[in-house]
């Protein structure tokens, strides 16, 4: 053998040990064959493995940390501004703080907290990955239902509990689905995610009213006004969320179950007509009606309360 291919193949020996160090043993997941998974998100939302250096694969708590980050650099000018989509925003930044909470002091609750983190982290890349589209004016780029909720809030048409209602609905009936079946129902042992996935529900119940609490005094306080056509309850809010979550996980056995691509793209496209159609018929009951009902006072109110 020649020096010149000894060294070459020193060289693939050693780049091939590289490679398995650093994902743990695997090589990394191609992108997920699911219609709705967008193709550009982080190499590492592709693959969970608990043994990588990358903490988001791995699934460990700072990377649940990392996102807390995230979410709270994108709220916060929303906030100052009263701009209607900081409604969402303040909701999903709370609830991920709150499941930082849960999963640090119960992890036992999880069948496998690393695996939930990851899901935390890839879940919150759909949301991410939509609102910088429809931001950037790449709007068919952008979920039709996310297109209703950030168009709804941007042009300051619905109440607050509207707002808040389409972002959860966007995001639980539209992307929880392909997030769901993209990273896989069942783990490498056999076991169902099913636990891992209904388990959340103990920590949205305790996320809910003082979530309800703080939107009321930051945003809109008809927002948690049960005697307010526009407002909605915690409870009613819990039990709605809760409903659509188990909807998201059937879709996503019917993603997960559809043998071919073209079997996928026509339950993919019946998710997102749904999702749709949900959103427009918040809008239909949340939007305001001038002069009756205006958005003047909440605007008002956002601004006195320094958003």
């Amino acid at each position: 053998m020649s020096r010149q291919k000894h060294r070459l193949m020193i060289l693939a020996v050693t780049l091939t040990v590289l490679l398995t160090s650093w994902t743990g043993g695997t090589v990394a997941a191609a992108p997920p064959s699911i219609v709705g998974w967008p193709s550009d998100f982080p190499a590492w939302a592709y693959q969970f493995n608990p043994a990588s250096p990358n903490a988001c694969a791995a699934g460990r708590p700072s990377c649940v940390k990392q996102t807390i980050k995230t979410m709270n650099v994108r709220f916060n000018p929303l906030a100052s501004s009263c701009h209607h989509n900081a409604v969402f925003s303040l909701a999903y930044l709370r609830t991920t703080q709150e499941y930082a909470r849960f999963a640090a002091e119960t992890p036992s609750h999880f069948d496998d907290v690393a695996w939930v983190n990851h899901e935390d982290a890839v879940f919150a890349q759909f949301y991410f990955h939509a609102y910088d589209r429809w931001a950037a004016g790449r709007r068919s780029e952008v979920p039709p239902a996310w297109l209703i909720a950030f168009d709804a809030a941007r042009d300051r048409k619905v109440s607050a509990a509207g707002d808040l209602l389409l972002g959860m609905s966007a995001h639980v009936n539209r992307d929880l689905p392909f997030a769901l079946a993209g990273l896989g129902l069942v783990a490498p042992n056999g076991q169902s995610r099913r636990h891992d996935h209904f388990v959340i529900n103990d920590m949205l119940q305790r996320v809910v009213q003082p979530l309800m609490a703080e939107e009321a005094r930051r945003f809109d306080p008809t927002i948690d006004d049960a005697n307010d056509p526009l407002g909605i309850t915690y409870t009613s809010l819990f039990q709605v969320l809760k409903g659509w979550r188990a909807n998201a996980w059937e879709n996503a056995q019917r993603l997960a179950a559809a043998p071919t691509p073209a079997d996928k793209a026509v339950v993919a496209q019946a998710i997102e007509a749904e999702a749709a159609a949900t959103a427009q018929s918040l809008v239909a009951s949340f939007s305001y009606a001038p002069p009756a009902t205006t958005t003047d006072a909440r605007d008002a109110y956002c601004a006195s309360q320094g958003g």
